[in-house]
């Protein structure tokens, strides 16, 4: 009798072994809620030509992406958490000493499991320089008598197209490490804007010239190095913003998208490797909405700071339809309101843009 149940115990025990080992050779479907639709593994037919771009003949640790499967991106308006408020994620809060807010990953460990890549957004500066008001950009860089003429006005800080082959004004005489100390003395922020090359859908007909090419990471990069050169050059030191200016681009076509989204990348990562705090100044509906729904979807070397044009309205940094919920804090933020309108100030006429700004500024040396 004693056998007899031993046997069966043990064909108990045998069936049950049985039963797991089949239960763990099942696929992941199995598992899942009927009715609710899994994800399907995405394979890319036709690699696009920049996810292996050519070596840097000036490599740095940075030079080449890590493999990416958004590289991509379809982009729809995925229902992910909150990257305003995610610890830890793609884009956090801006903290009071400059770090994004959360728990930042080390260099290499594994994102938490289920949520978006996890990337420190800032670069460990100390005291980032803020200023939250109004400010004017203007093609030509002003001469050191009309900016002291122009205290008279609202502005407080300006933006500077200190570099990039696609400026509208490539030839800036009055622009050195002397104009920047000597606005600095006269009390302004300055803006520094980098306007470098374009979506390959840029819209306006002038920018097409600019164009970026083939290989858009390896190309990202050089243009980020020569943004932090020419930085260097006029006197804006480490810790200090450069905004990426991209005229506005079809980002919906697929393969214009994901062209652009790496040449951004590539010039972020670079940036910021150097010290530096990437921006990025687009159109709302196109290149901050194509951000906006890069960040949704866990892209990594995202900008850190958002300039949206939207003229014809008031200025405001929050109830930006496109980057509403955003991961992007009203002290990351600045919208340019109106552009090409002549002002008066202290007897000297400019045309320019008009912008709202929560957003670090460059310290000059």
């Amino acid at each position: 009798m004693h056998s007899t149940r031993r046997r069966h115990r043990w064909k108990l025990v045998v069936g049950l072994v049985l039963l797991l080992m089949a239960l763990t050779t099942l696929p992941t479907s199995a598992w899942a809620e009927p009715g609710v639709p899994q994800p399907t593994p995405m394979h890319d037919a036709h690699p696009h030509p920049d996810a292996h771009p050519h070596p840097d003949p000036h490599p740095d640790a940075d030079a080449h992406p890590d493999p990416d499967p958004l590289a991509g991106l379809a982009l729809p308006d995925l229902a992910l958490p909150d990257l305003a408020t995610n610890p830890g994620s793609v884009l956090g809060e801006l903290a009071s000493g400059g770090r994004a807010s959360g728990p930042a990953l080390a260099p290499g460990a594994p994102a938490a499991a289920g949520g978006p890549p996890s990337e420190p957004l800032l670069p460990a500066l100390a005291n980032p320089r803020m200023f939250h008001g109004l400010a004017f950009d203007t093609c030509m860089t002003p001469s050191l008598d009309t900016m002291r003429r122009w205290q008279s006005s609202k502005y407080g800080a300006v933006g500077v197209y200190y570099g990039g082959r696609g400026r509208a004004c490539p030839h800036q005489p009055r622009l050195g490490h002397r104009w920047m100390k000597g606005v600095q003395r006269l009390g302004w922020r300055v803006l520094p804007v980098y306007v470098g090359s374009q979506s390959p859908c840029v819209v306006a007909g002038p920018k097409k010239a600019y164009r970026i090419g083939r290989h858009a990471w390896r190309q990202g990069v050089q243009e980020g190095r020569d943004a932090v050169r020419r930085a260097r050059a006029v006197g804006i030191r480490p810790g200090s913003p450069l905004y990426l200016d991209m005229e506005a681009y079809k980002y919906r076509q697929k393969k214009c998208a994901r062209t652009t989204l790496t040449f951004v990348r590539g010039w972020d990562r670079q940036v910021r490797g150097k010290g530096y705090l990437p921006g990025f100044y687009s159109s709302a509906d196109s290149g901050v909405a194509h951000m906006r729904a890069a960040a949704r979807a866990g892209a990594r070397d995202l900008p850190s700071v958002i300039w949206f044009a939207r003229w014809h309205t008031r200025p405001r940094l929050t109830g930006e339809p496109v980057l509403r919920g955003s991961a992007w804090s009203t002290r990351r933020r600045i919208h340019q309101y109106a552009g090409n309108v002549k002002e008066r100030h202290g007897g000297r006429t400019l045309v320019i843009d008009r912008n709202l700004v929560h957003a670090p500024v460059a310290r000059i040396r």
